[in-house]
């Protein structure tokens, strides 16, 4: 008889590596988690010395459904010993680097893991609501074989790829069939192309978020700052540092999520855009660190060879032949004004991106207006209500999606689907503010947007 799992997860990162450890102790679960890598890695490109991830440590993958898993940061602390220097360091924030090996640690210590198997079909089991995976399994010998799985969900945690804007996707391109040019790379890449970046006598970041503003940070300490300048191009209006007041943090919640999932499409999306701010913003001290960098290298008339350009996005971009350079057109948002940059290597911090997975079956998800995943409020995408997605619905649920502190709950309802019941306690309330108006009515003179453009 063909062994039925209550549970597959495709993809292995922090969401579905979280989901595996809260249904390790549970009895009535048999999980399996699938991924194409050959053990866990997170974000290896920007593994930089110093950099701490922005949610405290009690966001970790299981503290919040379960604060006595022993799959917890604090547990993984006390295992290696770091307990009492952690304790000591009095910061709530750990390093990155920190945070991916917990995970290691984590993934270690699961049974239900897999690792080199690459999912290239979900689909309908014929007569059934169950579901077939199909992963190309590829073994230690190079050889792959093909495994058909069932299971009575599917939680699908693929996660994000790194996203160029088309002017830079074309320089990427180009560059890259031009010898005499310098590398194009996205953040999340960067460390395996530091040295060539440096060493190209120029570098340009793109970007406005966290990424951005470390790359930057990196390259402007670099030891070798003398040899090469770095410039720092933004279309934000100004270097946003991530908001992180207690209020604007109760928007990670399940009330402001069934708030923003009331609202209409198009009024989601302009929030969506407004709202990046919130989880793609510069932490407030590297943002400093950056400033007193600048100072104190200029503070004995040093001159640092570096511009920093707010409001201005890169409109069209190519390789200048013969020159070894890269021309990037800039235009100014506020003045109109266009100018060409000159450059001779691009660090693209310019986001992810999530679409539909290839492998899901034509018809076996629901999918909005725009072609993306039509997520449910308890996280579905089919009317059978066995297909799951976890992260990447930032366009339905706001700004929880990427949340690694929010991601527990969200595993706790994908649980509680499964098994029945709530193995792990689901918090409807968790805020002191209300979001919307109780009791109120549309009003006639006024629609969502024109009440949103009015604030």
């Amino acid at each position: 008889m063909t062994r039925t799992y209550d549970v597959i997860g495709v993809g292995i990162g922090p969401f579905n590596l979280g989901l595996a450890a809260l249904s390790a102790p549970l009895d009535d679960v048999d999980a399996l988690f699938l991924d194409q890598r050959a053990g866990f890695s997170w974000h290896p490109g920007m593994m930089l010395d110093g950099a701490t991830i922005q949610v405290p440590f009690l966001a970790d993958l299981v503290t919040m459904a379960d604060p006595t898993s022993p799959y917890s940061f604090l547990a993984f602390l006390k295992a290696t010993g770091r307990l009492y220097p952690f304790y000591i360091r009095e910061s709530f924030y750990p390093l990155r680097s920190e945070y991916d090996q917990y995970c290691r640690w984590v993934a270690g210590m699961l049974p239900s893991l897999r690792w080199g198997h690459r999912v290239v079909r979900v689909d309908r089991v014929p007569g059934s609501d169950d579901l077939a995976v199909v992963a190309e399994v590829t073994d230690p010998a190079a050889s792959t074989r093909t495994r058909t799985y069932r299971a009575r969900h599917v939680v699908l945690g693929t996660g994000t790829t790194p996203r160029l804007p088309a002017p830079l996707a074309g320089l990427a391109e180009a560059a890259g069939q031009d010898a005499g040019a310098g590398p194009v790379v996205h953040s999340a890449d960067y460390l395996a192309h530091r040295d060539a970046l440096t060493a190209s006598g120029a570098v340009t970041v793109v970007g406005s978020g966290q990424s951005a503003a470390e790359v930057y940070r990196d390259l402007l300490e670099g030891a070798g700052l003398d040899t090469y300048r770095v410039d720092w191009v933004t279309r934000s209006p100004r270097f946003f540092p991530m908001e992180y007041t207690k209020l604007t943090l109760e928007m990670t919640s399940p009330e402001y999520t069934d708030h923003y999932r009331s609202l209409p499409t198009d009024l989601r999306e302009l929030l969506g855009r407004e709202q990046r701010g919130l989880f793609k913003g510069i932490s407030a001290d590297l943002v400093d660190d950056i400033y007193d960098t600048l100072y104190r290298r200029t503070a004995l008339g040093r001159e640092v060879p570096t511009t920093l350009l707010t409001d201005t996005e890169v409109v069209a971009a190519r390789v200048a032949e013969g020159q070894g350079e890269l021309e990037l057109t800039l235009r100014h948002g506020q003045l109109g004004t266009v100018a060409v940059h000159r450059t001779r290597a691009v660090v693209a911090a310019t986001g992810y991106g999530s679409g539909v997975p290839g492998f899901l079956a034509p018809g076996l998800a629901r999918l909005d207006e725009l072609g993306r995943l039509d997520v449910a409020r308890d996280y579905t995408v089919d009317d059978a209500g066995r297909l799951h997605a976890s992260g990447t619905e930032v366009h339905t649920h706001g700004v929880t999606a990427p949340d690694l502190g929010f991601a527990p709950w969200r595993n706790s309802v994908i649980l509680a689907r499964v098994t029945g019941r709530e193995p792990y306690p689901v918090e409807e309330r968790i805020v002191f503010q209300t979001f919307g108006l109780p009791g109120g009515v549309p009003a006639a003179s006024t629609t969502p947007r024109d009440t949103e453009a009015a604030r």
